[in-house]
This record gives C-alpha cells, sequence and structure tokens, in this order.
C-alpha cells in the first residue's frame, strides 16, 4: 500500500503545535509497518535552516492564481531518524517567510502592538499547496493508494483531486487519480481557514462548488469544510472529540456538515514517540528509571526540577506539574482558585508556557503570593519540559477541549500521574481513581467533568490525599500509568485499517 501525507508542518522541519508531531511520527509507524509512505509539505525558511533539505529538478506550473499559474520547484529529505522521504513545495516567498526573530511565523506575524496576524494571503498559500500535493505523483511516477490531508491548509486535496485529477485531459493521469482515495484528520476544528468568495477564482475552482452543501459556510470559502465535504473518510484525533465535534459546543459551526458525514468519522487518539518520551532513555532528565525503579529514582528528578525552579527541594511536599500554551483553552481561567487550595494544602505548582499576557499576569502573582511554592518558566526549554514530566508528583491538565493531548500521555510514562478534565482526548487515555479502578488496576489518574474551578479543586485534592496518606495506593496508580502503551504502531495500525477501508472507494 502507499500512502502520502500531506501536512503544512512536520517535526524536525518546521513545528507549531502537535500536527507538526503527527506528521513527523505517523510515517514513521507507517514505513515499521511495511506501508510505502512519503511526505510532503511547504519549504519554509526553518526547513531551509536545517541543513537538510537539497534541490531536485522536479518544477511544474501549477494552474491556481493568474495568467498560466505558478512555477514551484520541488524540494527533497527524509524524515529525521529514517528513510521515509519527505517533499518540500518552493514557490518564492509564498512559503519561505517564516524568520521568529522578526515576529514571522508560518501562518502568522506579530502586529506592531504584539498581537498576532494571519497572513492576508494563507488563502492563496495554501490553495497553492494543495494543489501542488497532487503534481507531486505525477512528476514522480508514484501514484498512492491513499492521500491523506491534515488540517484546513490542506482542505482543498480532495476537492483538487475529484475535480481536477479525476477530470485531466491526459486519460491516462486522470484513470490514475480515480484509483486515489482520501482520509482528511481534523486536528483541531476550531481553526478552518475561511477566506473571501474570490478565493474562488484565484484557486480555479468551478463556482458551483459555492453552495452551502459543499465549499461556502456563512458567506465564505471554508478550507476545513472542503476537506470534509470531499474527503472519502474523515478522522480526528480521539474517539471523544470525533463525538463532540458533531456538537454545537464543540462543533465550532460545521457540526451539522459533521453529522450528515458521521458514517465516514472517527476518532484514533495520537501516539507517543518513546524513544523520546521514555524516562528509562530519557538525556534530559538526571536519572533515569522504570516502572521498577521509579521509586528510587524518581526523587531525583523532583529535587533537580525544584532546585531548576528556585524551590526548596523539599520530599514531604507534593509537587503539582503544568506545560501548556497559557491560552484559555488550556484551563487557565480555572487555575487559579482551585490553585490557591492546593497551595493552602502545601503542594508546590510549577508551569512552563507562553501566551496571552494575562495568564503571564496571574501565574507571577502566584509566585509572588507563594515564592517558596510557585516557579513558572514563562517561555520553552524542551530540557526543562522532560523534567516537570519527571520530577512532578501529578499533572495538571484542565482543559476546556483537548482534540488529543501528548502531555497526559507523557506523564503517565513518567509515573506522574494526571488530573485531566474528562474530554476529548483525556477523556479516552486517563482512567479515573476510584474504588472500581482501584480494585481492578485500571486507575491511572483523576478525572472531573465540569468545567469549573471547584471541580478542578476536588480533583486535586483527591489526588493529594492519596498521595500524603496512602503510599502504596498511589504507586499502584503510577505503576498502572506507566505501563499503558499509546505508542504510535497501536495508532498507525489504526490508520492502516482506515486507508485499507477506502482503499476501494472509488
Amino acid at each position: 500500500m502507499r500512502v502520502l501525507l500531506a501536512a503544512s508542518e512536520v517535526a524536525g522541519f518546521a513545528k507549531t503545535g502537535g500536527l507538526a508531531d503527527v506528521a513527523g511520527a505517523l510515517p514513521r509507524a507507517l514505513a515499521k509497518m511495511g506501508i510505502d509512505c512519503q511526505v510532503v509539505m511547504p519549504l519554509f525558511d526553518s526547513c531551509l535552516r536545517t541543513g537538510r533539505c537539497e534541490p531536485t529538478n522536479l518544477r511544474c506550473r501549477v494552474p491556481v492564481g493568474p495568467g498560466d499559474g505558478i512555477e514551484v520547484e520541488f524540494w527533497r529529505s527524509t524524515l529525521p531518524g529514517c528513510t521515509v522521504p519527505i517533499w518540500f513545495v518552493s514557490a518564492g516567498d509564498l512559503f519561505n517567510r517564516d524568520q521568529p526573530e522578526f515576529g514571522r511565523g508560518l501562518y502568522q506575524f506579530a502586529g506592531t502592538d504584539g498581537s498576532r496576524r494571519d497572513y492576508p494571503d494563507n488563502g492563496a498559500r495554501f490553495a497553492l499547496f494543495s494543489r501542488a500535493v497532487l503534481e507531486l505523483p505525477r512528476m514522480l511516477d508514484w501514484w498512492p493508494d491513499a492521500i491523506h490531508a491534515n488540517d484546513w491548509q490542506t482542505g482543498l486535496v480532495p476537492v483538487y483531486l475529484r475535480e481536477h485529477l479525476c477530470n485531466h485531459p491526459d486519460q491516462g493521469i486522470a484513470g490514475r487519480a480515480r484509483q486515489i482515495s482520501t482520509l482528511f484528520t481534523i486536528h483541531n476544528i476550531a481553526y478552518q481557514g475561511p477566506f473571501p468568495p474570490s478565493m474562488m477564482e484565484w484557486a480555479r475552482l468551478d463556482w458551483r462548488l459555492y453552495n452551502p452543501s459543499q465549499l461556502e459556510f456563512y458567506g465564505q470559502l471554508n478550507y476545513l469544510k472542503a476537506g470534509v465535504v470531499f474527503a472519502d473518510q474523515i478522522s480526528t484525533v480521539s474517539p471523544t472529540y470525533a463525538r463532540e465535534i458533531q456538537t454545537p459546543w464543540f462543533g465550532c459551526g460545521l457540526q451539522g456538515v459533521l453529522l450528515e458525514r458521521a458514517d465516514r468519522l472517527s476518532g484514533i487518539v495520537n501516539g507517543v514517540d518513546y524513544d523520546e518520551w521514555n524516562p528509562s532513555v530519557d538525556g534530559h532528565l538526571p536519572a533515569r528509571y522504570d516502572e521498577t525503579t521509579f521509586e528510587i529514582h524518581k526523587p531525583e528528578c523532583k529535587r533537580a526540577l525544584q532546585a531548576r525552579l528556585g524551590l526548596p527541594s523539599l520530599a514531604e511536599r507534593p509537587v503539582l506539574g503544568m506545560i501548556a500554551r497559557l491560552v484559555e483553552q488550556k484551563g487557565f481561567d480555572i487555575l487559579k482558585p482551585a490553585a490557591q487550595a492546593f497551595l493552602t494544602q502545601g503542594a508546590q505548582l510549577v508551569v512552563l508556557g507562553e501566551g496571552d499576557s494575562r495568564h503571564r499576569q496571574m501565574l507571577r502573582v502566584l509566585a509572588e503570593q507563594y515564592p517558596n511554592q510557585v516557579g513558572i518558566y514563562l517561555g520553552f526549554d524542551e530540557k526543562l519540559a522532560h523534567l516537570i514530566e519527571a520530577g512532578s508528583d501529578a499533572y495538571l491538565m484542565p482543559s476546556q477541549y483537548e482534540p488529543s493531548g501528548l502531555n497526559q500521555l507523557y506523564s503517565l510514562k513518567y509515573g506522574t500521574p494526571p488530573i485531566v478534565r474528562g474530554t476529548g482526548g483525556l477523556a479516552d487515555t486517563v482512567t479515573d481513581t476510584n474504588a472500581d479502578t482501584l480494585a481492578d488496576g485500571t486507575a491511572t489518574g483523576f478525572v472531573f467533568q465540569d468545567y469549573s474551578a471547584d471541580a478542578l479543586r476536588e480533583a486535586g485534592l483527591r489526588a493529594l490525599d492519596i498521595w500524603s496518606r496512602n503510599h502504596d495506593q498511589w504507586n499502584a496508580i503510577v505503576r498502572n500509568g506507566m505501563r499503558q502503551d499509546w505508542s504510535w504502531s497501536r495508532s498507525a495500525a489504526s490508520y492502516v485499517g482506515l486507508y485499507r477501508k477506502i482503499r476501494p472507494a472509488h
């Protein structure tokens, strides 16, 4: 089976979030299962800075935009640590413009007031990318059985496949195109890629498609909706999130479209790269451990974490860790009142993240009020992220919504029971601690349902009570979590099942 995975970012070359982790890890796992997989993404400046991208002699004109189209060049590399080919679409400064030192990212730039704004030509950039993806099989004479498109940046791929390639004047190309099926994965439905109707002309999409049943969405051309409507199969990043996005609360307006295609929608939890996130091999840690040695070596990591953030190294104080973007989605609105209850109980709180100014200020105030109990790092530090996972006693993840989530999976592996809200991937991966789950050995963390400070406080105090009063029970919860398998091999097997399901779609 041949699979072409298209994504706007891939770990090792360009990254803003979890999409890059999936696009970097899933193809490697597929290759280990014998799938002939290749990857394609835009050629950003961050890709060039790796020094691992090479130009090729593959060039073509992509039929979008004015005149006779836009010329693109394909560059080439391999995914880090394997031989999976990755191709890059180069189109002058349409993609190659990200320079963080000047406030320019992959999709946004910093305004004079410091706020982030979308590039005004994002619609053109990713229409070009989506159409260029479909030129690659023809130029390589490598025709996939399935194209796996991801998020709004590739939402037009299934449209172009059906409308352009399947109706290509060259009957050989049209015949091969009709044998390709498409899977479209939604990583976060809140980001949809809405653009003015005039983009239909630039993207060279037939105006008959601009209707409420296909591409039009509240007076705009919606790239995410395009992928949902035209793909043969739709997936998202956890079974619970697949159900949630069919409701008004989580669907961001697209719940009706998803309900119509519910028979083609499924959820697969993202995997973890245990070569990188595994306390038994983690080079970022002062001491390594597994489920048989965590009682000896995890306390060394705790002492190192306390020292790193200037907190007293007290073994009798529970440490609650949190790593997150400082945005409303991650639960910072309910954290402060709950955190004060934890701190009153003597706990220490460590937070790593960057984001909204009001959440930064809230954390600074907490740190000033509790200088020996609150340690914060505003920014991102990879080594510190690993140390927080290993050195914390429990992990906080009180998200409003969480399509899949990775940190709760890291926490399970690192013996740091997560305290989570029961939404999205958190609901699918963390089993609440109660009398029944303690008895049958399935308890792995602490789950609350209501999005409120009171619910978070109650779950956190439950955890702290067991941590302080029942050593054996706590260690059993830790071992249950460390034994969980959330590896990419598990997730990849589910994706292969979807590829096989849609293979005869045409």
